[in-house]
């Protein structure tokens, strides 16, 4: 990695109850391939009376990827989808014109114990052509993405392609995100395996890239060409992400993401105006900030 790398520190706000650790976008890397959005939540103890519970909200413009490390949370939606999602699973939510859904902790864990919740909320724009394209929504369970062993590292292919994988998660353009989990030391070599700018998220231990140690709670962000062999630490745990930008910029604002601005304008007058499909049996609305 060279002097170009990135080294981004996770910063930490308050939402209520959770923690949550916002990774991209940061003021000198707004994407990382066509990953615009990255929140860490957790780990954080759910006690009684304190569960998760994310009412009706809009999305347009791009997909969420739901990674759970613990815990679980009932995903609804729009097109009548009632899914829970289980740690090591993908929910793979594709808002495209526009879609609304929920996420709350599920109704069997408000039993008055105590578990922990620990994940990421991880968005990715969509190519220019389909930001206009049906909602979808679809779920991997764990058993159905490529896991493999080398060089005494443990892989787990989440979604796109990468080290001769293939995921079966329904992603709109070139893209990876990798599981990598060691025990002992244990030497990776990305070189060639993956296509695109890399990021690395260090979930637990360390690494050393280029000489320097990087700890967690840090991501760093490279082109491929700047990529240099990265060292595991013992019991370290990374997500690697990214794939091919696209040629043109991206605009956020709020839960929506857009080539255009004017495209934001007219989602904020549509939800304003209540003029979304909302999610069947749910009356809650979250208004727009501001």
């Amino acid at each position: 990695m060279s002097n170009q790398g990135l080294i981004i520190e996770e910063r930490s706000r308050d939402i209520g109850d959770f923690i949550v650790g916002r990774l991209i976008p940061f003021r000198k890397k707004r994407m990382v391939g066509p990953f615009i959005f990255i929140d860490h939540m957790g780990p954080v103890t759910i006690k009684p009376g304190h569960y998760m519970d994310v009412g009706q909200h809009p999305h347009i413009g791009l997909s969420t990827l739901t990674y759970l490390l613990e815990g679980e949370i009932t995903h609804r939606d729009t097109l009548g989808t009632e899914q829970l999602v289980t740690p090591g699973s993908v929910g793979w939510m594709t808002a495209g014109k526009g879609i609304v859904h929920t996420e709350r902790t599920p109704q069997n864990r408000r039993d008055g114990s105590e578990f922990t919740a620990h994940g990421y909320q991880i968005w990715v724009a969509l190519p220019k052509e389909l930001e206009f394209m049906e909602p979808q929504f679809s779920y991997t369970p764990k058993e159905d993405l490529p896991t493999w062993e080398e060089n005494g590292l443990q892989f787990k292919l989440v979604a796109g392609q990468g080290f001769g994988h293939q995921s079966p998660v329904p992603v709109h353009s070139e893209l990876f995100m990798v599981e990598v989990k060691s025990t002992a030391e244990a030497l990776l070599n990305i070189d060639g395996q993956l296509s695109g700018e890399i990021g690395i998220c260090i979930v637990e231990g360390h690494i050393m890239a280029c000489d320097e140690r990087v700890n967690k709670g840090n991501m760093l962000v490279s082109k491929e060409e700047d990529l240099c062999k990265i060292t595991l630490g013992e019991n370290t745990h990374l997500l690697i992400f990214g794939g091919q930008p696209f040629p043109e910029e991206r605009h956020i604002y709020w839960n929506f993401v857009a080539s255009e601005k004017a495209t934001l304008e007219a989602a904020k007058e549509r939800w304003k105006a209540k003029a979304f499909d909302m999610v069947p049996g749910e009356t809650g609305y979250i208004p727009l900030p501001g």
